[in-house]
């Protein structure tokens, strides 16, 4: 099995500090840096570095600040904040306990000190992201499960929020599934919930994109930076993938295979809106694609 090679961000305004902290650390790691609190917020969402050493005093924005962002915000919440300080008041060191950092180094720097707890802080890691994706995936399936769906819902809403980005969600149903768990059985049905999965994933492509088993038979996409012509094209694209599979479903009125229902709905995030208002868009569209015959694909007002 490959192991993923772990990063680490170094955000110091002195670009000699960020130098004697990147060879401290070697080559076990990917090394990131900004010279800047903003450069560093902004390289934390997009790169998503497994552990920050964050320097406590510089000009823009102090790193108890930085620090704070960086656990209000979904996506960076998770990653853990060591502060690089001269400072060694026992205050200090609370304050930054306090904004979220879990541990402290002091300067002048000491390579073997820094390499050793940056090597225990990312084993910890390790362990936790392996516990949190085993958390997210659905048993049945082997997708993403609905906690998965809400937290990557919720966090691509309030990046979409900032950058005024079209932000897309697919719902989509297995059509007359009851039906076919009564007339096959249900470890047939189990497999038929697997082989539409995979479907699905294998259709959805990008890495920001998520497709998630929402409950039962229903499966939901999230698509970020998506349009609605974007997205009802990849819904009839997942549609046709599902006939694909060519299942039989003999107690199906609508087609003699296992077919689905898709709904497609988008929005551009604003502060008043909530996130269910995007999946209540999607809910209703796609009672509009059942409502019209199922096996097809809808807006919200029934396009």
């Amino acid at each position: 099995m490959t192991i993923h090679r772990q990063s680490v961000l170094i955000v110091d305004d002195n670009p000699e500090n960020i130098e004697v902290l990147s060879a401290s650390l070697g080559d076990e790691v990917e090394v990131l840096f900004a010279t800047t609190g903003k450069d560093a917020l902004e390289l934390a969402r997009t790169e998503q570095p497994d552990l920050i050493l964050l320097d406590v005093m510089m000009p823009d924005m102090d790193g108890y600040r930085v620090c704070s962002e960086l656990k209000s915000l979904p996506e960076t919440i998770d990653i853990p904040v060591i502060f690089v300080t001269a400072l060694s008041q026992e205050e200090e060191e609370t304050r930054g306990l306090d904004a979220g950092a879990i541990d402290y180094v002091t300067k002048p720097i000491s390579p073997p000190i820094v390499r050793a707890r940056v090597r225990n802080h990312l084993e910890l890691k390790r362990y936790r992201d392996v516990l949190r994706r085993l958390s997210a995936v659905d048993g049945l399936t082997g997708i993403a499960n609905r906690r998965r769906f809400d937290e990557v819902l919720e966090a691509e809403w309030r990046r979409a929020q900032r950058t005024s980005s079209p932000l897309s969600m697919i719902l989509c149903d297995i059509d007359h599934f009851k039906a076919y768990n009564d007339a096959s059985g249900h470890l047939l049905g189990d497999e038929c919930l697997r082989r539409v999965a995979l479907a699905l994933a294998a259709g959805v492509r990008r890495p920001a994109d998520l497709v998630a088993r929402w409950g039962g038979e229903e499966f939901a996409c999230i698509l970020p930076d998506t349009d609605h012509d974007g997205a009802t094209k990849l819904a009839e694209k997942l549609r046709a993938s599902v006939v694909a599979l060519n299942l039989p479903h003999e107690a199906s009125p609508t087609a003699p295979v296992v077919t689905a229902s898709l709904g497609v709905a988008t929005l551009i995030p604003t502060a008043d809106l909530p996130p269910h208002d995007l999946v209540q868009l999607a809910d209703d569209a796609l009672y509009y694609a059942k409502k019209a015959g199922r096996n097809r694909v809808s807006g919200p007002v029934g396009e």
